[in-house]
């Protein structure tokens, strides 16, 4: 729904030129749609998302439309190569309503044939019709929340499916998509290495190529970060938390499935190429409410965006003009320096050195390199640096270490 006096959006061919080089032009687009509603808030979830009973999803569509067309006048030719919606719980959300959003992205920009479309879902929203119609309308990914395959487990997250349901889903989605990923949290109160080594064979059994396993940590704001400060929550002393963080590597990596970043597993060719584009610090476009992108602006410098997190106040921001952000900034140079260490530091290929020289102008610092070399906390090798098994698990320390060590070229 628009404002009357939101601006009006030229038709695609009359649309200005950007004044971005051609070579940027061509650099690939992720694109991100956030749904922030849930059936109910998760404890241990700490990302933007709203339990609501009714959702008004006409209005909400218009305002996601709205907020494309403001994005592709200011990212215009740049290929899109993947789409991911995610929450909130997605997969509440109408099959019509997200072959809409696809086909206005496909209107908007020059969409990639291999172009990667995600949707995450909840096993409770998990229906064969509900996903044949969004393989229908386009998605050809799925990435279900399942989080444990026992009830007890479940229960314990404030989760409202059971291990059934959880398989159930496993198994439509299975039959419904060529691609698929599932999430499970470990390291979870009162969890023994023995109960995770056996739900991880099972989750292998069900696995199709991708699997994102995150070890329990409580954030601020959340219901388990009071329940902590109580004393009514307790996790895995820290050794015993590297402890499971070992078992999981070593578990996936004889399942075929290696780690190609901290908490994702995934067979050769089956990585999230969305998900790469952050931790490569490639262009990506954060729409909806609460969400955060990077893309390259006029200048050639990147432009940070992060939307208004309250749904109703981004939706009215939307209607009256044409996008819900609160912050659109340059990025220095630096800045974009310190953001790619710590993407390019998460994943197993490592921090492209050579792309952030080119493109910021800074690189680590020698003396950096070389002090963490010697710790054996990070290798070097073709024009790259990446953590070792020892670095990532003290993957914040290392972060830090290069990114307040820059030097200029």
């Amino acid at each position: 729904m628009r404002s009357p006096t939101a601006p009006t959006l030229l038709p695609l061919s009359r649309r200005p030129s950007s004044p971005r080089s051609e070579a940027r032009a061509a650099e690939p687009l992720a694109v991100y749609v956030h749904w922030p509603f849930c059936e109910k808030k998760c404890p241990y979830c700490d990302f933007n998302s709203h339990a609501a009973r009714s959702i008004d999803e006409t209005r909400w569509l218009a305002a996601i439309l709205r907020e494309l067309e403001t994005y592709a006048d200011e990212t215009a030719g740049q290929p899109v190569a993947s789409v991911f919606f995610g929450g909130g719980t997605p997969s509440l959300m109408k099959a019509r309503t997200a072959g809409t959003v696809l086909d206005r992205i496909a209107a908007l920009w020059p969409v990639s044939e291999s172009c990667e479309i995600t949707l995450e879902a909840n096993p409770s929203s998990v229906e064969a019709s509900r996903f044949a119609g969004y393989r229908a309308a386009g998605v050809n990914r799925i990435s279900l929340g399942i989080q444990s395959l026992d009830d007890g487990a479940l229960k314990a997250l404030g989760r409202i499916h059971d291990a059934a349901e959880a398989r159930a889903a496993l198994d439509i989605a299975a039959r419904t998509f060529d691609r698929m990923s599932f999430d499970l949290i470990y390291a979870r109160p009162g969890q023994t290495l023995d109960a995770w080594r056996a739900e991880l064979a099972e989750a292998f059994s069900f696995a199709r190529g991708h699997l994102s396993l995150y070890q329990l940590t409580v954030e601020p704001e959340t219901a388990f970060f009071a329940l902590q400060r109580r004393g009514r929550l307790r996790l895995p002393e820290a050794e015993l938390a590297a402890e499971f963080y070992a078992l999981t590597q070593e578990l996936c990596e004889a399942a075929g499935l290696r780690a190609y970043e901290v908490s994702n597993h995934a067979a050769p060719g089956e990585e999230s190429r969305h998900n790469l584009a952050y931790w490569r610090y490639r262009d990506y476009l954060g729409v909806g409410p609460g969400a955060h992108g990077r893309y390259c602006g006029a200048s050639g410098r990147k432009i940070a965006t992060a939307a208004l997190k309250s749904p109703l106040a981004w939706a009215e921001k939307v209607e009256a003009l044409g996008h819900g952000r609160e912050e659109h900034v340059e990025l220095s140079a630096r800045d974009e320096a310190e953001e790619a260490v710590l993407m390019g530091l998460r994943v197993s290929e490592g921090l492209n050195i050579r792309r952030m020289e080119a493109r910021t102008g800074f690189r680590p610092a020698a003396s950096v390199i070389e002090m963490l070399e010697g710790e054996a906390l990070i290798v070097r090798g073709d024009g790259r640096i990446i953590t070792t098994a020892a670095g990532r698990l003290v993957l914040n320390a290392v972060v830090e270490a290069v990114a307040s060590n820059l030097e200029t070229i």
